[in-house]
């Protein structure tokens, strides 16, 4: 095992700590990546406060984007110096879900406490998310990865493996949008502006876009939104269907984890319409809603998970959408950082005026 530096969490709602930990070579069917680059995901403020439980210690992030450096062999043509994103789409390959296309629903578990990861002592130490990309390294299946140009930028490479095609991947695969369908996005974050991107490039007529404040309203303009309401009327609902031309949506696209969030989503929707939820509440939050009237107006609830993507199809997808000027990524970027920033970046992510922070590694 080779000696690394890590943000870890060792105990939740506290500041990460930097230390030496170790990491495993890589295992058949796995790479060893060295990262130039980690975006924060909300996400990973969550797992890190608490919000949905888990091990400690651990080492989170897993949006990343890094090179190759060592390979495990039967890794199904990746080589030494390959660059590459990261996701924490750990699929078999193999499982109903992954041979039916789902590949973000596999159904092969796996163990992140006994990865590749442990303490500097040797203790235990959770890879979560499959990932663990707080880290100047990371251990993963090469399933989880894709080649990318070299060319191609690390900070903006990150972005693809998760927050991008969580919000342009739910507009497309989850939502079905097809040309010419309203959409209301709640929340302007970075998944929403994303979410806003992924409906006009399926041809969305109008798009509007919901959020708490006229800063975040008029930067989800610039990624294609058509209109913007203040989720903080007492009927937000009703300025949308003004906005729709007096008729609900073709699809609500949930962006954000907030209970109230949730509850208000059908009151968007049209007839025939269908909520998509993305934004992942705290364990044990409910929403209410009543079924009598989704049931009369057939209007439907469905979850989205990492935008449903198979990330060998979509993700070289994107990056053409990027290099013709379609998809915009630059623009997500609010700040980079390095590893010693991380708790900053974080506590300036969680202010929520920022669309992505990017830890940058120094690999000089």
């Amino acid at each position: 095992m080779q000696s690394i530096k890590a943000a870890v969490c060792r105990a939740f709602d506290k500041p990460l700590v930097i230390e030496d930990v170790l990491i495993a070579p890589p295992a058949a069917g796995e790479v060893e990546v060295t990262l130039d680059a980690v975006a924060i995901c909300h996400s990973d403020i969550s797992f890190a406060s608490g919000a949905w439980g888990g091990f400690l210690p651990a080492v989170y992030g897993h949006e990343a984007a890094g090179v190759i450096t060592a390979t495990g062999g039967m890794t199904e043509g990746f080589e030494v110096g390959d660059s590459v994103v990261v996701t924490l789409i750990r699929a078999c390959g193999s499982c109903p879900s992954c041979a039916g296309g789902k590949p973000t629903l596999c159904e092969t578990p796996h163990d992140t406490v006994k990865g590749p990861l442990r303490t500097a002592d040797g203790g235990p130490l959770e890879q979560a998310m499959a990932c663990g990309a707080f880290a100047e390294k990371v251990v993963v299946s090469h399933r989880q990865i894709v080649r990318i140009p070299e060319a191609l930028p690390k900070d903006v490479a990150s972005l693809l493996s998760c927050g991008v095609i969580t919000g342009v991947g739910a507009a497309v695969n989850a939502a079905g949008l097809r040309p010419g369908q309203d959409v209301v996005v709640i929340g302007a974050g970075g998944v929403g502006l994303n979410a806003i991107q992924g409906a006009r490039i399926a041809g969305a007529r109008r798009i509007v876009a919901v959020d708490i404040t006229e800063d975040k309203l008029a930067i989800a303009k610039e990624f294609g939104a058509t209109h913007g309401v203040l989720a903080t009327l007492d009927a937000p609902w009703k300025a949308a269907y003004r906005a729709l031309g007096g008729r609900g949506a073709d699809a609500v696209l949930i962006t954000v984890g907030a209970i109230p969030a949730y509850d208000q989503a059908v009151r968007y929707l049209g007839r025939g319409g269908k909520a998509i939820m993305i934004g992942m509440p705290h364990s044990g939050d409910m929403a209410s809603y009543e079924p009598v009237v989704l049931a009369a107006l057939g209007q439907g609830l469905i979850g989205s998970k990492m935008g449903d993507v198979v990330i060998q199809r979509d993700i070289p997808w994107m990056i053409d959408l990027y290099e013709q000027g379609r998809l915009r990524l630059d623009e997500l970027i609010s700040g980079r950082w390095s590893l010693s920033q991380i708790n900053e970046a974080i506590a300036d992510t969680k202010t929520g005026s920022a669309k992505r922070n990017v830890i940058m590694f120094d690999r000089a």
